[in-house]
């Protein structure tokens, strides 16, 4: 489980893109990988991938097919800045929101213009079945960047992207026509999940938000 705080941009180092899958490198300031052990998971722009080789500077990890049909992935070459961001553990906030590391779909950028110290960036969705789970005010994971949506329309949400993100994360490198990848929120799954079976008609208000909380408690667990 993430928060969608980015941690660390790295850069992807090699790459070996064959039929069966993909073995990337990616280079990273050694204070990210202080702690960090064979096995572990680590998310790549949002995907949750794992460390098979580790270096005091550099991971590898290994993208099936799927993960290469679902995501930006397939394109990555050396020299491409990711974001990084390690597991929640218990012991820390929960500052963004609940992010799996499994990448819904992915948007390309259609539009970006400035607005005050901030810029809007308009994603049109590659994936339009995806469009129930944007609510504005809602939560989406943006190449692993915990973000708020600002307006949804049916062909595309918008998100306002502060300075400090800009600076952190590698969405100031986004350019329009660029592919990205999207994790829609979780919560907003299993209850429009819910809607979608009868369950929450069966439900009342109480009971609805009762099974929310259920929920959260569930995924912290």
């Amino acid at each position: 489980m993430f928060t969608g705080l980015i941690e660390a941009v790295g850069d992807i180092q090699t790459t070996d893109h064959t039929a069966s899958g993909s073995t990337l490198t990616v280079a990273v300031d050694s204070a990210f990988l202080k702690d960090a052990k064979l096995g572990d998971s680590i998310a790549i722009d949002g995907v949750c991938t794992t460390a098979t080789n580790l270096t005091d500077t550099t991971f590898t990890f290994q993208a099936s097919p799927e993960t290469l049909r679902k995501t930006a992935m397939a394109a990555y070459a050396p020299g491409r800045r990711v974001n990084l961001e390690l597991p929640l553990l218990p012991t820390q906030r929960l500052g963004g929101h609940f992010v799996t590391g499994h990448v819904d779909g992915t948007a390309t950028l259609a539009g970006k213009q400035p607005e005050g110290n901030s810029v809007i960036l308009t994603f049109a969705w590659n994936q339009p079945e995806l469009a129930p789970f944007f609510v504005p005010k809602g939560s989406v994971a943006v190449h692993g960047s915990s973000l708020t949506v600002n307006e949804v329309t049916d062909k595309a949400f918008t998100v306002a992207i502060i300075p400090h993100t800009l600076t952190h994360t590698n969405l100031g490198d986004v350019a329009v026509g660029d592919t990205v990848n999207i994790e829609t929120d979780l919560l907003g799954k299993y209850m429009l999940r819910f809607a979608q079976t009868g369950v929450l008609n069966q439900l009342s208000a109480a009971d609805a938000l009762e099974l929310s909380h259920q929920l959260e408690a569930e995924i912290l667990a």
